[in-house]
Order: structure tokens, then sequence, then C-alpha cells
């Protein structure tokens, strides 16, 4: 099996509220901001994106407690949003809240 793990530290700017599949299953998307400084090619430079992020299950409950501004460490691994649109989305295996948010665990 090949390697996808992607781990980061981000901010949660943006959160859909959690829904329910028909099947019952809870999933929380959520848009993560991650902003650092980063060493490559021998220099250092700023870098910094925004990748939404979808929580599935248990998982989307804890998601689901995040307000924006909450700074967070997440693990998960990328795939398609869909067939048609192949825009990557991080899939939440675990979220860690880092201490010092109002709502940190």
């Amino acid at each position: 099996m090949t390697e996808n793990r992607v781990q980061l530290d981000a901010e949660v700017a943006e959160r859909i509220p959690l829904r329910v599949t028909p099947a019952g299953v809870p999933i929380v998307e959520c848009l993560l901001a991650h902003r650092s400084r980063q060493v490559e090619g021998g220099s250092e430079r700023e870098v910094g994106c925004e990748i939404w992020a979808v929580a599935v299950g248990d998982l989307a409950r804890i998601a689901a407690t995040a307000a924006p501004g909450a700074r967070v460490r997440v693990e998960g691994f990328l795939a398609a949003r869909s067939l048609k649109r192949r825009s990557p989305v991080l899939h939440l295996n675990k979220i860690e809240f880092f201490e010092g948010n109002p709502n940190g665990l």
C-alpha cells in the first residue's frame, strides 16, 4: 500500500454545521488555514494554504465543536472531493485542539 498521510497544524477558518447522511452517519466539513515558515532549497520562506477537511462518524461530533479561530492539529489522508470535482479534501482521522482555545480539549 502506498502512503497518503497528512499532519497539519492549522486554524479553523470556517465550519459547516454537522449534518447526518441518510444512513445516519454524522459528517462535518471545515476549512483549515495553515501559516508557517519552511525551509526550501536552503532558504526559509513563509508559506500558507487553505484546505477543506471532512470528519465522519464520532470524529465529526468532535470537529463540530470547533469554532472559527480554534487552533488544531489534524491528521488524515487526501482524496478527491468527488468523481467530477478532483480538487483535494483532507479526510480527518484525528483532531487535537491546542490548549488555550475556548473549546479546547
